[in-house]
């Protein structure tokens, strides 16, 4: 076989909503496929916040991606991570060893922006991952355990949670939270008082959703403070010290539940050019995704930014951006290796979402805005659709009727880590 008539291969980098459908549409005649990423399943991030409130377990939105490509065989799959490119010579290193590629796709996504405060990283929780949404829920359970066992004068921390960013992420959460404070965790502790248990939410802009109508906003506002969430927005958190919140008004919160979710910044890999990363790490692509400065190297998803007389700051940072540019993708380099030109890409805003709690959400459509029950059907149906599997489709939608139904999950566990049984004699043993 010559040089010529060998498949390409092509490196992605990264199993979420846009490497999944990209490794799926290649044509295994033309391509050889190889899929890269740290863990070995994909995540649904829009539902990590339920796996947080013990709605749903994580196995029902984490798939596998050997499981997801089962069908697949073409497609190759390693569990590495990438730790540079070297663009002048078609090669990464990763941490199994280095791979060529005559294409390389970064689909990386992003991480929580903790904009340079490294001690409200070292102290605070994330949701960016199902892991992170596992340690919520063990630190929320594990906190009431505390709160029933504690001296009342070491209550205050216990009893304050902060959610800072009012995004759909923020707002999802406190609204999850407030339900289970108000219907389900009083019947499990039945001798704590929890009126006294509060719920904030921080923002540093006006509104919360500040990304989505007018109409969202209020009425996203006036669920979490109906359902008693406290509200502090044009309000920026300055320091935390794992007790301590500290304000830009100079006011302080008492806690030890503090929850970050005010930003994201794309995983930057090393060996790229400078010339080609703008802020929030992302990298500039043009239309084709392709990197700027670079033939065969491109990015999708929330890593790239891409400006179109529709989008001319990049498009936003959702699932179906990431998709369709996958998707896309798929399709050029096909057109691409036959010769032929690749299709620029847009976005199609299909609207946006998010859900407070039981029957309320917020959902705008590019020609309507609506909330309250149907909004919140809606919602619900979009998101099982997004889901990879039937399987999994029937699972969830089971659980959600259950709870609706009962106001009850029932999946309250605190999985932690428990002692070695051979630890004490280990320790003997080193003395």
């Amino acid at each position: 076989m010559t040089q010529q008539d060998r498949k390409k291969r092509v490196i992605i980098v990264g199993g979420g909503f846009a490497g999944i459908p990209l490794a799926k549409r290649l044509d295994k005649n033309l391509f050889e496929v190889l899929l890269i990423d740290k863990i070995n399943h994909h995540q649904f991030q829009p539902l990590f916040y339920q796996v947080a409130t013990s709605q749903i377990e994580p196995a029902n939105i984490s798939f596998p991606l050997r499981f997801v490509f089962k069908s697949k065989s073409k497609v190759l799959i390693r569990l590495a991570e990438v730790t540079r490119v070297f663009p002048e010579i078609n090669k990464i290193s990763t941490t199994i060893g280095d791979f060529d590629y005559d294409y390389l796709v970064i689909g990386t996504g992003c991480k929580t922006n903790f904009f340079g405060n490294n001690k409200i990283c070292s102290h605070s929780l994330t949701l960016k991952s199902t892991y992170d949404a596992i340690k919520i829920r063990n630190h929320i359970l594990q906190t009431f355990e505390n709160i029933a066992s504690a001296q009342e004068e070491n209550k205050e921390a216990l009893r304050n949670l902060v959610i800072v960013g009012a995004g759909p992420t923020g707002v999802e959460l406190a609204g999850a939270f407030a339900e289970i404070r108000n219907n389900i965790l009083p019947k499990d502790y039945p001798r704590i008082d929890f009126s006294k248990f509060n719920i904030t939410l921080v923002e540093g802009t006006k509104h919360t959703l500040s990304n989505m109508s007018d109409k969202a906003r209020s009425a996203s506002r006036k669920y979490l403070q109906d359902m008693g969430v406290r509200l502090l927005t044009e309000t920026i958190v300055t320091d935390y010290d794992g007790n301590t919140l500290t304000l830009n008004n100079g006011n302080k919160i008492i806690t030890k539940t503090v929850i970050w979710a005010a930003g994201v910044i794309a995983n930057k890999i090393e060996g790229m050019p400078e010339n080609s990363i703008t802020h929030g790490n992302r990298l500039i692509v043009n239309r084709i995704n392709q990197v700027a400065g670079s033939e065969n190297i491109f990015a999708i998803g929330d890593i790239a930014y891409m400006e179109t007389p529709k989008y001319p700051k990049g498009h936003p940072q959702v699932a179906n951006v990431a998709i369709n540019q996958g998707k896309n993708l798929a399709r050029n380099f096909k057109r691409i290796l036959q010769g032929e030109k690749a299709a620029a890409y847009e976005y199609k805003d299909r609207g946006s979402m998010a859900t407070i709690g039981r029957n309320k959400a917020v959902v705008d459509l590019p020609f309507t805005s609506f909330k309250g029950y149907f909004a919140w059907l809606i919602w619900m149906f979009l998101h099982l659709m997004l889901i990879l599997n039937v399987r999994n489709k029937i699972i969830i939608f089971i659980d959600w009727a259950w709870v609706y139904v009962t106001k009850n999950s029932s999946l309250r566990l605190i999985l932690t880590q428990a002692d070695e049984p051979c630890s004490a004699e280990k320790k003997e043993s080193e003395r």
